[in-house]
């Protein structure tokens, strides 16, 4: 009888000791921590720990720490790790190539029209295709308007003819690097430096603040400014773990990520605008930007790569 009295006050002295542990919620990402996403997730980390009480811990491992481009997609499935932003170009191993649909050349005029259809009923049925996959989407975070970097001056589509150039894992993205008569090769964001310096590839696209990240001007003589393409991201999270979390611990994320999305897409501005006047005054890139009638060329030769994809048309015509 002793015993089991014993037992019994052991048992209640640790409850409260089990009910107080932290639920832990691991953030990877592959971008540094000076990048709009970077920052973003710090914020996020910030928000969530002070608003919970502690209540969720979250740990935020940037630059590939944790897991990389190839390896995020299958782990949020896995349950190894809560909650990711990849770009809207690396849906495809999850068997849902509509988040193309924002790969598609010269989709948009600005930000304002992305966060439209990012925010609107597209971003909402798109996330809508991730819950039987396991994971929930929360947000759509931005990065601008990618530009074209090489060891030439590129002016005009011909220029890009028979050039490697690293792309994401995207088919829409490989068929616009094929219209331009090069040769897309998918890699990882971390892979991009080491391709550039063995030659494996000889031309990037991406957004300033991903070019001054990973110190592309000391590899790449010239850069284009097109924005030809827009780059977003997703915020997603493992839908087990969202589903374990209580209601009020879900109101905490979810009001947190509103105004931390709302932060990051001012930092995208702020950090591309930075990012682009440091490549200026570096001096190590020859910097062109297309004139209209230039940027006019390049679209009406993209408009290829749309046709090519009649289904993601359809899907931004709605």
């Amino acid at each position: 009888m002793h015993r089991i009295t014993l037992s019994l006050l052991l048992l209640c002295f640790l409850l409260p000791v089990f009910a107080d542990e932290p639920f832990i919620m691991r953030f990877s990402h592959v971008n540094p921590a000076d990048t709009p996403k970077g920052k973003a997730a710090d914020r996020l980390k910030q928000l969530v720990e002070e608003r919970s009480q502690g209540r969720i811990k979250m740990e935020v491992y940037a630059g590939a720490k944790l897991y990389k481009d190839i390896e995020e997609i299958e782990a949020i499935q896995l349950g190894n790790v809560e909650m990711l932003a990849p770009s809207l170009a690396k849906f495809g191993p999850l068997g849902l190539r509509d988040f193309e649909v924002f790969d598609l050349p010269f989709l948009f005029n600005d930000r304002d029209a992305a966060f439209k259809a990012l925010d609107g009923q597209i971003g909402i049925k798109l996330f809508n295709k991730l819950k039987p996959k396991g994971v929930i989407g929360l947000a759509y975070w931005d990065n601008g308007f990618k530009s074209i970097t090489a060891n030439k001056i590129v002016r005009q589509p011909a220029d890009l003819s028979g050039i490697a150039m690293r792309i994401q894992p995207s088919l829409v993205l490989a068929a616009q690097v094929e219209a331009w008569g090069g040769i897309p090769v998918p890699l990882p964001f971390g892979k991009v430096p080491e391709a550039l310096r063995t030659g494996a590839v000889a031309a990037t696209e991406n957004v300033p603040s991903n070019l001054t990240a990973q110190k592309i001007d000391e590899l790449q003589s010239h850069l284009t400014i097109s924005e030809h393409g827009y780059l977003g991201y997703a915020v997603i999270i493992n839908r087990d773990f969202w589903e374990s979390l209580p209601a009020d611990l879900r109101q905490i994320i979810e009001q947190s990520m509103k105004e931390v999305t709302e932060y990051e897409r001012r930092e995208s501005v702020t950090l591309n605008n930075a990012a682009l006047d440091q490549l200026k005054r570096g001096g190590k890139m020859q910097i062109h930007q297309l004139n209209q009638e230039e940027r006019s060329q390049w679209r009406k030769h993209l408009q290829t790569v749309h046709s090519k994809f009649p289904q993601l048309t359809k899907l931004i015509a709605k």
